[in-house]
């Protein structure tokens, strides 16, 4: 069986090369996995974003907006590291608007990808497809977050739920708007248990 790609997605204002810490935390105990972390396509003062946060930062019509420009650069990493007809073995692990982009291209049903992980997300008021509805979902979030509530990672998981997905929902005790060393552990045991 081919070897996981998994496909980083930053946070806004940051960098693909922010989440390869991650990666190389987790190479240790998956090293048959491929690891890419991509810039977002758009320019920020700080670095790199998904979408425009000006004005309503959390706007759906600003997510649809992306995602030509997301499914662009994601078709042109998979084609890259030769997964085009393998995406039963990609996963998405996204922060703050990068697990944004990463859920929502999952339940619109544009990418039917093997894993998705979101951590401190959030999923667009949408209908969710349930093409990918076999597709397991982790969605971490932080009790503690003030810059997306962790309603907002309940709320997702109960849209995919009632579209037949099977979603696992971890709220962090004593967590802000970040990635934890648990909430890294435990995207880690579920990545294991969905590819391997």
């Amino acid at each position: 069986m081919a070897e996981p790609l998994i496909i980083c997605l930053h946070g806004i204002g940051a960098s693909g090369a922010q989440l390869m810490p991650l990666a190389s935390s987790w190479r240790a105990s998956l090293p048959e996995m491929r690891f890419v972390a991509p810039d977002a396509p758009m320019h920020h003062r700080y670095g790199h974003q998904w979408f425009s946060t000006e004005g309503n930062p959390l706007d759906p019509a600003r997510i649809l907006a992306a995602r030509n420009a997301f499914d662009d650069l994601i078709t042109d990493v998979v084609h890259r590291e030769g997964f085009d007809d393998r995406h039963d073995r990609i996963a998405f692990v996204g922060v703050s608007q990068g697990a944004i982009m990463g859920l929502d291209a999952v339940a619109s049903g544009r990418w039917k990808v093997g894993a998705p992980v979101a951590f401190s997300g959030l999923l667009p008021p949408q209908p969710v497809s349930s093409a990918s509805k076999s597709t397991p979902v982790l969605l971490v979030h932080g009790e503690n977050d003030t810059t997306i509530p962790p309603m907002a990672s309940r709320l997702a998981a109960a849209q995919l739920g009632t579209a037949g997905f099977k979603v696992e929902l971890d709220i962090e005790r004593g967590t802000g708007h970040t990635i934890s060393s648990a909430g890294a552990q435990k995207a880690l045991s579920f990545l294991k248990k969905s590819f391997l």
